[in-house]
């Protein structure tokens, strides 16, 4: 193997590596985030949880737009929060997923 072939193997890893630590993230994300709303919504224990697991699966499935479906569901209770609050609270959730992910949570 070249060294060029060794370095393109390396870059491809360690790309793999960091799409791994994406997913993970943003997985890790939508479900606070959805326990977040969830709280908004008055949910709690097993229904919290089913709403979060809602959030994440919508990503997974292709509905990349978690914030449009979180602000569906408050408008539809009547919970006010802002498209901006929205944005703050997944931008907080991201940097504590992303923290947990990296250490091994």
């Amino acid at each position: 193997m070249t060294t060029f072939d060794k370095r393109e193997e390396a870059f491809e890893q360690h790309f793999a590596h960091d799409e791994e630590l994406r997913f993970k993230a943003t997985a890790r994300r939508n479900k606070l985030l959805g326990l977040w709303a969830a709280e908004k919504l008055g949910l709690s224990g097993a229904e919290a949880n089913s709403y979060a697991l809602s959030i994440v699966m919508s990503e997974i499935e292709g509905a990349h737009d978690v914030a449009a479906k979180i602000r569906k569901d408050l408008d539809a209770k009547g919970v006010a929060q802002s498209d901006h609050q929205i944005g703050r609270v997944m931008s907080e959730l991201m940097e504590k997923a992303i923290a947990d992910v990296k250490a091994g949570k």
